[in-house]
């Protein structure tokens, strides 16, 4: 009994966590290869702005030279490093010229703290602000592997580069499904920086923080780079179908997608008679987007026959909805009973903003997990009430005692009544 006790607890609380759209499975990667080394490349403005004095009494460059310093001497062991400048070394006025401007300072790799210093103090500031071209290349210069990708751009301005937006490149980089965030850090920046800024960590989940005090810079530089080495669930692009038939197997794991703006997309999963589904999906508003909106999450069967359902909504106050289901399928005496093919159906009703592109799709992350079912009806909820069943019961018992007892006190009063 404490041990059935115990399995309900920890189902609900599991239900409550995927409802929320974060809970990650045992079995969260459906890849289980060996995680590669974890791969940071800093992308740091060199463009001309960064000789302005405003931080600390000294320039911008120089907070930059001495937060790069000290990250390196605390870089861990297991990191593989690289830097890359955006604006460091055309000086001329064309601009086509200019927004080619970007170039690998230290390639990424086991860290030589002694030549990524000699070559960070060789900087000076020089030129254009190409953010778009030099997040392009850090992209390439992450490629391979499947262990954590992370660029940590610091800028102090707006990409000078257009019509080439980084926050569409970042959303370009976040839809081929590789796994790589963006951190962006602002130094002193004025309000068109922070939104191009927050735009672009936005699009692949990433952070953007104000950076005004050399303190603060190094400080949050070294957390980034410290924060690729934890142990971390890396996620399997995957690519939905418009129908079941069509949509792909999916095992337990943690899933990513691109979704388009009302479109449904199709997965399928297998479970084992005594298994249990439990499914979590959330999908992210990274871009403008009109109000009120939700996500409907169906399970349904390979005939169409709804199942359950999770669904959740917004009114633009979030930038995530997210919301799970569960299905138990009931044990079978027939040891040769056959998986059942379950259909998970993703619907969302953002719409985006006038001007706003609609391409790529909205990003989806989706939580599958196959355990092994409860071990009988009255343990979980998921079976009708469960043991909500002897609450409701007992309620109904004491209401009708209830009303006897009034009854017959009442009929006793006005008896009482009469005879007096």
């Amino acid at each position: 009994m404490i041990r059935r006790q115990r399995l309900a607890v920890g189902v609900c609380a599991l239900f409550a966590a995927l409802t929320a759209g974060i809970a990650f499975p045992s079995g969260a990667v459906a890849d289980e290869t060996e995680q590669a080394a974890p791969k940071v490349e800093l992308v740091l403005d060199v463009s001309g702005s960064m000789r302005t004095r405003d931080i600390d009494g000294g320039t911008r460059m120089a907070a930059a030279k001495q937060a790069f310093n000290e990250v390196l001497d605390a870089t861990p062991e297991e990191v593989e490093l690289g830097i890359r400048t955006l604006g460091a070394n055309y000086r001329g006025d064309d601009r086509k010229e200019g927004c080619k401007d970007t170039a690998q300072l230290y390639p990424v790799g086991p860290l030589n703290r002694t030549d990524a210093k000699t070559a960070v103090a060789t900087l000076s500031p020089t030129g254009w602000t190409p953010i778009g071209p030099a997040l392009l290349k850090a992209a390439d210069d992450l490629n391979g592997g499947n262990g954590t990708r992370r660029i940590v751009l610091i800028s102090d301005g707006e990409d000078t580069c257009q019509p080439l937006d980084p926050c569409e490149v970042a959303r370009e980089i976040a839809a081929k499904g590789i796994g790589l965030t963006i951190d962006t850090l602002g130094l002193v920046p004025d309000a068109k920086t922070r939104a191009q800024l927050s735009c672009i960590a936005d699009a692949t989940g990433g952070t953007y923080t104000d950076v005004r005090h050399k303190e603060e810079l190094s400080d949050r530089v070294g957390q980034l780079v410290d924060r690729a080495a934890d142990p971390v669930v890396t996620p399997v692009a995957t690519e939905g179908a418009d129908r079941c038939e069509k949509a792909p197997a999916l095992k337990s794991g943690l899933y990513t997608d691109r979704e388009e703006f009302g479109q449904q997309r199709w997965y399928k999963v297998d479970v084992e008679p005594g298994q249990e589904l439990r499914a979590s999906v959330s999908v992210a508003d990274d871009r403008a987007v009109t109000p009120h909106y939700g996500v409907l999450l169906r399970a349904v069967t390979v005939h169409g026959r709804e199942i359950v359902r999770g669904e959740a909504a917004g009114t633009g106050r979030t930038d995530v909805v997210s919301t799970g289901l569960r299905y138990p399928k009931q044990d079978s005496d027939d040891d040769s009973a056959p998986a059942e093919t379950v259909c998970l159906q993703v619907t969302q009703s953002f719409s985006a903003a006038s001007g706003v592109k609609t391409t790529p799709g909205l990003p989806l992350e989706l939580t599958v997990d196959v355990v092994d079912g409860p071990s009988g009806h009255r343990d979980v909820a998921a079976f009708g009430l469960g043991r909500g069943w002897w609450l409701l019961g007992a309620l109904v018992l004491a209401g009708f005692l209830a009303g006897l007892l009034w009854g017959w006190l009442s009929r006793w009063r006005v008896s009482v009544w009469r005879t007096n």
